[in-house]
């Protein structure tokens, strides 16, 4: 029972991972109608810059944080006002493609400013820190990246409810030609979500990396693997990520843990490709997703 309760708390700590990667992607869908494929090399970037800033500038980790979420912020603050705000209009098959270019451009510049070497990651924490409860180990890591991810979907739905940009960001995604029609700045509604959007996946990016200890240029990846939790939560959901995420870590991390006990003709890679069997089924059922808008056109 211990062990199944230890794969059930590192499952949500994944999951949660996972979550925070989801909303970056769910953000800017929801304002935009994108899906930023550059968003795993934003979150390379972040972690990268926190890292060195600990390891090479010697700065403190709380300090580093905020460097590397700025840094972040800037990148997909100036992608969207020098390249996407020229693309309105455009294709969404253009956009995704732009997209795309932007994830080779930037893991180039973190092969030519970092190498293609494993380097450790930034973490305030031992490897060993946390403590026990009837036999499971709650790691320190793996609080925090639950505590963090509470605290933000807490903040974020505050700010979607209550405030003036969360609610313009919210009439804009429901109706972009109305929302013009009553005064709301809409290149200002995407620009935030960008800046959004990237500042959370990079805090990802930053827990995963603290969890994971070491980083190199395919750390991106992490992105593909949050995928199918927006898929299946609803890529224009800001909850369905959050349950998304969830869903996947647990299941990921369920399957990894039980396995090594399954006959061997399945393999012992069933945990990486369970979450798509998982998004697939819920796809048969739900093609919108278990929280995505049901939306009808008529012509």
């Amino acid at each position: 029972m211990a062990y199944f309760l230890q794969l059930v708390f590192a499952g949500i700590a994944q999951g949660c991972i996972y979550a925070l990667i989801g909303l970056g992607f769910s953000i800017i869908f929801k304002a935009s109608q994108v899906i930023n494929f550059a968003q795993g090399e934003l979150l390379l970037v972040g972690t990268y810059i926190v890292a060195s800033a600990v390891l090479n500038w010697h700065l403190p980790f709380l300090l580093a944080l905020p460097l590397g979420l700025l840094v972040t912020v800037v990148i997909g603050l100036l992608f969207e006002r020098l390249v996407l705000r020229r693309m309105i209009g455009r294709p969404p098959f253009t956009i995704l493609m732009i997209t795309i270019g932007l994830d080779i451009i930037l893991r180039t510049l973190v092969i030519v400013g970092w190498g293609s070497r494993t380097i450790p990651a930034a973490t305030p924490f031992s490897v060993t820190s946390g403590f026990n409860v009837a036999g499971v180990h709650l790691g320190s890591s793996d609080l925090w990246t639950i505590a963090v991810t509470i605290v933000l979907c807490a903040a974020l739905y505050y700010f979607f409810r209550h405030t003036r940009y969360g609610l313009a960001m919210r009439a804009t995604a429901l109706d972009q030609e109305a929302a013009l029609a009553i005064g709301i700045d809409v290149r200002t509604v995407y620009a935030l979500a960008w800046g959004l959007a990237a500042a959370i996946t990079t805090l990802g990016g930053v827990l995963l990396a603290i969890d994971s200890l070491a980083i190199d240029p395919n750390f991106g990846n992490a992105a593909l693997a949050a995928f199918p939790a927006i898929i299946l939560g609803g890529l224009d959901s800001i909850s369905g990520a959050v349950v998304g995420g969830v869903i996947i870590g647990l299941s990921s991390v369920l399957t990894a843990g039980y396995e090594s006990r399954l006959p061997a003709v399945v393999g012992t890679g069933l945990h990486e490709v369970t979450p798509y069997l998982i998004m697939i089924l819920i796809l048969l059922v739900r093609p919108y997703g278990l929280f995505g808008s049901r939306k009808v056109e008529r012509v």
